[in-house]
């Protein structure tokens, strides 16, 4: 948001047309504002985004679900993201990153 445009969504909008598979970038959304990850050590960050992202349970149920981000640092937004999903009823969750830090 800070940025003025969603880096992942320009990753999995084209990806998911050239797949032919569904993509929804309001299945997952972030319910409460977090501090900036830049510098945080791993427990930190886990305990940063712990219960920031909820899932829609209507798009997900029984769904294998491909989560993009642009990049895992330690890969506590895709776990916390992962964990939100999984809640809300898809049965499997992959991940995809651009990059890893």
């Amino acid at each position: 948001m800070e940025r003025g445009y969603n880096q992942a969504d320009l990753i999995a909008k084209p990806l998911a047309r050239a797949a032919d598979i569904l993509y929804s970038s309001d299945a997952l959304v972030r319910i409460r504002e977090t501090i900036s990850q830049v510098g945080l050590e791993q427990s930190k960050r886990r305990e940063n985004l712990r219960g920031a992202f909820s899932a829609s349970a209507r798009w997900l149920q029984g769904k294998t679900i491909l989560l993009i981000d642009d990049v895992a640092t330690t890969g506590s937004t895709l776990s916390s993201a992962a964990e939100a999903l999984n809640k809300s009823g898809a049965r499997e969750v992959y991940a995809l990153t651009a990059a890893r830090a």
